[in-house]
């Protein structure tokens, strides 16, 4: 048997360190496997059927929603935050998944981040769906601030809808005031827009803690408002780690020990 092929499909994808985690993460598994970026731009994703040819892949902007009807079938929690970062492919049919729901919560745990209060969810895409819901379910008080009021409020529909529960739309514009957790899904700070913050100062700085999905750069221009103002902030890192690590062992039948993650994600964090 050769090895086995994995990737991460989307587009733009030149700062992603994914290979390097994967890499690691297979080599302390014993995984014998490659794993490689393939750009992909959202006209060509209708048209990619090599993608089938992997044994597995993850998803990153823009494709987390748009992927989903190429796919055979879905896991529960995909299916319920219609938002998916891992497929796997298996005897012809490829089923989608959302490890970015496990990264997310065990990098808050592991940062004392509580995830409840007033929350406010920046963006309504791929990542920012599975923020929203996951929120709402830990019984959050939830707005969702958006440049599109139109997406916000399909999110807000289908969210009703699953959960029972009720959330806000505002636009990023309008956003202030002060909640205990503000999360950004948005790419907005990631490089190489790195004098960008999503919000103004004074909003980030009366929060009680502040979670970027974005880890290049280490510290965008939200967190450092953040930590100038002493509120606790963190970055995407191990979340990625953490997500990276569930996609292997679905992919692969296995399970990684919680130590090898923490592993990587030391040492991304000191070579940064």
């Amino acid at each position: 048997m050769g090895k086995k092929q994995f990737a991460l499909i989307g587009c733009p994808l030149g700062h992603s360190i994914s290979p390097q985690i994967h890499a690691e993460l297979m080599k302390k598994a014993g995984v014998d496997g490659d794993y490689t970026l393939c750009e992909i731009k959202p006209e060509e994703l209708e048209g990619a059927d090599y993608l089938a040819d992997l044994d597995g892949y993850n998803v990153t902007i823009p494709h987390k929603t748009n992927i989903i009807p190429t796919l055979s079938k879905l896991d529960k929690k995909a299916a319920l935050y219609g938002a998916v970062n891992t497929v796997k492919n298996e005897n012809g049919v490829s089923t989608g998944y959302n490890t970015d729901c496990e990264g997310f919560l065990r990098s808050l745990d592991g940062a004392g981040i509580k995830l409840g209060g007033r929350v406010l969810v920046l963006g309504c895409g791929g990542v920012s769906r599975m923020f929203a819901f996951e929120s709402v379910l830990h019984g959050a008080d939830v707005t969702i601030a958006a440049r599109s009021v139109e997406k916000a409020i399909e999110l807000k529909r289908e969210i009703k809808e699953k959960t029972k529960k009720d959330v806000r739309i505002i636009t990023l514009s309008t956003a202030g005031g002060k909640y205990d957790l503000i999360i950004n899904g948005t790419p907005v700070g990631m490089h190489p827009n790195v004098d960008e913050s999503p919000l103004p100062k004074e909003v980030i700085q009366q929060a009680g803690a502040v979670f970027d999905a974005v880890y290049n750069p280490r510290e965008t221009l939200l967190l450092k408002y953040a930590r100038e103002a002493g509120v606790k902030a963190l970055n995407g890192l191990a979340m990625l780690v953490w997500q990276a690590a569930v996609a292997e062992e679905i992919w692969n039948n296995i399970v990684i020990d919680n130590s090898v993650v923490d592993g990587i994600i030391n040492q991304l964090a000191v070579s940064s």
